[in-house]
């Protein structure tokens, strides 16, 4: 059975799936990008397929390590994708959106979907009924919100995520996590809701590591799916290394 490693390099966690045919079979979180990590990960699950999207500054040694053991594609604006950019510039357009527009266009074609990415940023990313990437919104992300109100002011705390707090704050720290946590899922239906006013036959999808609970909070009916972005790398993969 024929394997693919998918590789994701963000902000936050180096990152890697793996699939067996079109099957996601698990991932895992990478300790650095060292070749003799990626070595390690290659002689363990012996992938036929590798492909790698990273929106940060890694180590380029693993793509020539990559390339000699497997058939190996980086995500670029080089990359054959299965849909089109008619505006902006693709070279300017991050690996990870492309990622995530290449799993929209295969598992609902047809459709005008958002796909709310839940990272280091928030990215909302529109891909209309005619697969076409138009662009999207970019906010900051949890973490930067929490690290962001601490650092530009002279008094308030760095505060941790707590799911369990209070709409109505009573102290500094359930104000902030209110603001933060309930700011943006009163954001993330907001966009929902502009584009679903705007666009008939509207799909919703939200992914990233804290899928789970935006998704149980959020008025709007939603298709969530934390590895929709290495999905996406799947079928990039397919399309670029066959």
């Amino acid at each position: 059975m024929a394997k693919t490693i998918c590789f994701d390099f963000g902000n936050t966690r180096l990152k890697a799936a793996v699939f067996e045919s079109d099957r996601f079979v698990f991932d895992l979180v990478l300790e650095n990008d060292d070749p003799a990590t990626i070595e390690k990960i290659l002689k363990e699950y012996q992938p036929h397929r590798s492909i790698l999207s990273s929106v940060v500054d890694h180590n380029t040694a693993i793509e020539e390590l990559l390339a000699a053991r497997t058939s190996f594609h980086k995500v670029s604006h080089l990359t054959r994708i299965n849909f089109s950019i008619p505006s902006g510039k693709p070279e300017t357009i991050g690996a990870d959106r492309l990622a995530l527009c290449a799993a929209a266009t295969r598992f609902f074609p047809g459709k005008n979907n958002l796909v709310i990415a839940l990272g280091s940023c928030i990215t909302y990313n529109f891909i209309n009924q005619y697969h076409q990437f138009l662009g999207g919104s970019i906010s900051p992300g949890m973490e930067m919100r929490f690290k962001a109100m601490q650092h530009y002011t002279a008094r308030l705390p760095l505060v941790q995520k707590d799911w369990n707090f209070p709409l109505t704050g009573y102290d500094t720290k359930t104000n902030m996590q209110s603001g933060v946590i309930a700011g943006m899922t009163f954001e993330i239906d907001g966009f929902i809701n502009a584009y679903a006013s705007k666009y008939g036959n509207f799909n919703a999808v939200l992914t990233g590591g804290d899928t789970t609970y935006f998704a149980g909070q959020l008025k709007n009916k939603i298709f969530a799916d934390h590895n929709f972005l290495f999905k996406g790398l799947y079928a990039l993969s397919e399309t670029n290394n066959s």
